[in-house]
């Protein structure tokens, strides 16, 4: 059979030559491609300024153009965030940087971090809006320190050379959970001479003091577990010898660790000794504590106490609630006391509810509540260390955010309120503002020096104070909140609701109207 390919490729001399040539030019480009793509560097972007460390599928890394990180429950607040920042001009704001692990895995903690940056946001809007056109500007911008803040390093890296122009960064805000890891960020940060005001971090070793200012220019708006305890001591003024202590033995958090130093002063003249469990290095795993709940039980039972304090991370919280409701000794009744991380348990398919009707009573000392500042039930609302109308003034904003053209930025409606996440975040991002501004120099319209802004916090006291939706924040030369209001709440019997009990006050009562600290504060 004729070949009709070699008369038109191969029959002629000249055809033979022609042929070889394309041939030989299609295999060396082939090679070359080939090559090309086994010795190219691996595209890791995974947006602007964010991209997959090497050993990494995390996106780690700073922006503020809407990127939600792959996590939907970002999505809405994020795109408001970067609308917000398209209508900013350059050279007229400066940067806050919401420092987070917003790919963390554990699903109470993506809520966290939907409610941290809808509460920051509501703050961004009212600071560029409605507030009588002050300056500078503010632009927000997310910043991922992956899982469990892992990743941290490269994401606080890119932060401080974002000092400069275009971006201008002046604070870091978010910083809300009290680990190792977090506590070598903000390390970094402050030694580069950016201001950091944290969040929900309670750890009181994450913090400056009389002994030593380790953190230069840390702000913090939620007390430390030591003011949170003080605060629940004289709330309850629990019998020592009716109480016991169950904590984690593992070391290196440093809020069960400084938690449980400080619930071991409050069970004093106890009768009994620890009752001991040990988490996994990952707190949110479930691991095996939930059988060391099951004998912890059985010996409570064989003890004549009543009140419980927890020191642990909400995930072994949770197993010990429902641990205790299926507890041999059903006849009687225990309370549990525990610190802020009992505001996850709101949210967790995975609590036993009808624990909460066996008589076991939850409270925990929580960093806000939407009905703290409300009189209700013959309570008389607080006097000083807060205000009706300073947490009115949030909700007004929230309702603004419902709808365009500044929202929607997901669910913000009473009931995502209580877990106190987003009120703290508001007036976090409150604090961030107040000392941009007020370090902003009087002539033109240039922005402060970045280590300007983390020297304002001795002066926020006073007619200086930050007047926030979760109380007064007056801090001390340290840059602590002073004798913070501290909601106690309770889980609701009927649906583990997150209902408000009462105020405490680290210092048995509330602060004075001028809201000076006292030299025995410093």
């Amino acid at each position: 059979m004729r070949n009709p390919l070699r008369y038109r490729l191969w029959y002629t001399a000249r055809q033979k030559v022609v042929t070889s040539v394309v041939v030989g030019a299609l295999v060396v480009t082939s090679g070359w491609y080939g090559v090309t793509r086994l010795t190219a560097p691996e595209d890791r972007s995974c947006a602007p300024g964010v991209e997959r460390p090497q050993g990494s599928d995390e996106c780690v890394g700073v922006s503020g153009d809407g990127y939600d990180f792959g996590r939907p429950k970002l999505t809405e607040v994020a795109a408001a965030i970067a609308r917000e920042n398209a209508t900013l001009k350059a050279g007229r704001y400066a940067t806050v940087a919401l420092l987070l692990p917003l790919t963390s895995a554990d699903e109470e903690m993506q809520t966290k971090m939907q409610r941290e940056l809808q509460g920051a946001f509501a703050e961004q809007y009212r600071a560029n809006h409605l507030s009588n056109d002050q300056v500078p500007k503010i632009r927000l911008v997310l910043a991922n320190t992956g899982n469990n803040n892992v990743l941290w390093q490269p994401t606080v890296a890119r932060l401080k050379g974002m000092t400069g122009a275009p971006d201008h960064l002046r604070a870091v805000s978010g910083v809300a959970t009290s680990s190792t890891q977090v506590k070598e960020a903000v390390r970094e940060l402050t030694a580069a001479h950016i201001a950091v005001v944290g969040t929900t971090i309670t750890a009181d070793d994450i913090a400056n003091g009389p002994d030593g200012d380790p953190f230069p220019g840390l702000a913090r708006v939620s007390p430390t577990n030591r003011d949170e305890a003080q605060a629940l001591a004289h709330f309850g003024r629990v019998k020592a010898e009716k109480a016991l202590l169950v904590q984690d033995t593992r070391t290196g958090d440093h809020y069960t660790d400084t938690l449980r130093a400080a619930f071991a002063l409050l069970v004093r003249g106890t009768r009994y000794e620890p009752a001991l469990f040990t988490s996994r290095k990952d707190p949110n795993d479930e691991g095996t504590t939930a059988n060391a709940f099951r004998d912890i039980t059985h010996l409570i039972c064989d003890t004549d106490a009543d009140t419980v304090f927890f020191a642990g991370r909400h995930t072994q919280l949770r197993q010990f609630i429902n641990a205790l409701g299926s507890r041999g000794c059903q006849g009687r009744s225990f309370t549990i006391l525990t610190g802020d991380e009992g505001s996850y348990l709101g949210i967790d398919k995975k609590l036993d509810r009808g624990a909460l009707r066996r008589g076991v009573t939850v409270r925990y000392a929580s960093l806000a509540h939407p009905d703290t500042w409300v009189a209700a039930g013959g309570k008389a609302a607080a006097a000083t260390g807060g205000s009706a109308a300073d947490y009115q003034g949030l909700l007004d904003l929230l309702t603004d955010l419902r709808k365009k053209p500044a929202g929607p930025i997901g669910p913000i409606g009473h009931d995502q309120l209580t877990d106190g996440q987003i009120i703290i975040a508001h007036d976090a991002m409150s604090l961030a503002v107040h000392g941009i501004r007020q370090a902003t120099p009087a002539e033109g319209d240039r922005l402060p020096a970045p280590e300007d802004v983390g020297e304002q916090w001795p002066r926020v006291k006073g007619s200086l104070r930050v007047s926030g939706a979760s109380g007064w924040i007056c801090l001390d030369n340290h840059g602590n909140p002073y004798n913070k209001a501290v909601p106690v709440v309770e889980l609701a019997p009927e649906d583990a609701r997150q209902r408000f009990v009462a105020i405490a006050w680290p210092e048995g009562g509330p602060p004075d109207p001028k809201c000076l600290p006292p030299a025995s504060a410093q």
